[in-house]
């Protein structure tokens, strides 16, 4: 029996004018206790109040998800990104903004997340906040714990961290309160999405 109706798949320009933005991936980078998450969840807010829709993708919903089968070996920090990069494609590809809040600590591993997501579809928040400031924050004791030896490979103490080489924007959330910090993003990323 011969389809009378053509068989296409919805493009991603379909789905963005169903929900009336664009599809973007705003990628946190930055040392552990930088303010990747708290960034995100405030800027979510923001953006669901203007009825942007998104979503977060972080540490608590991958790791204990899709990614749960996986260690901290430098192949399985790979994986993760990559794994992270790919649901990530296909939210993008939806016309979801997705925030993705993750150390990511080498240029080669963010590239290969823009490379998958699409670099047109790829926005790069580096937060800048210093190792010291980081150390303070850490209601955890992991840098502590690092420093003693105790927790191994730890980025920024025995574990590097890269630099961003061309970040889209770059926020230290020690030198600017949570609300200019989430203005600054917005003012950066509202054209690309609306």
């Amino acid at each position: 029996m011969e389809n009378i109706y053509p068989i296409e798949k919805m493009s991603k320009a379909d789905k963005e004018k169903l929900l009336g933005q664009r599809g973007l991936m705003i990628w946190f980078t930055g040392l552990s206790g930088s303010g990747k998450s708290t960034l995100a969840i405030a800027l979510e807010k923001e953006l669901h109040d203007r009825k942007i829709l998104c979503t977060i993708l972080d540490g608590d919903n991958i790791r204990s998800g899709i990614n749960n089968n996986l260690g901290f070996t430098e192949a399985d920090r790979i994986e993760n990104i990559r794994r992270i990069a790919e649901v990530g494609k296909l939210f993008v590809e939806t016309g979801i903004v997705t925030l993705a809040a993750f150390i990511s600590p080498s240029n080669d591993i963010r590239k290969m997340a823009a490379d998958i997501i699409g670099h047109e579809n790829f926005f790069e928040v580096y937060v800048s906040t210093s190792l010291e400031v980081c150390e303070q924050r850490d209601v955890k004791g992991l840098y502590a714990k690092a420093r003693q030896g105790i927790v191994k490979n730890f980025t920024g103490i025995s574990a590097p961290f890269e630099v961003p080489q061309n970040p889209s924007i770059v926020i230290d959330t020690a030198a600017h309160p949570i609300e200019e910090s989430v203005k600054m993003l917005l003012d950066a990323i509202l054209p690309k999405v609306k």
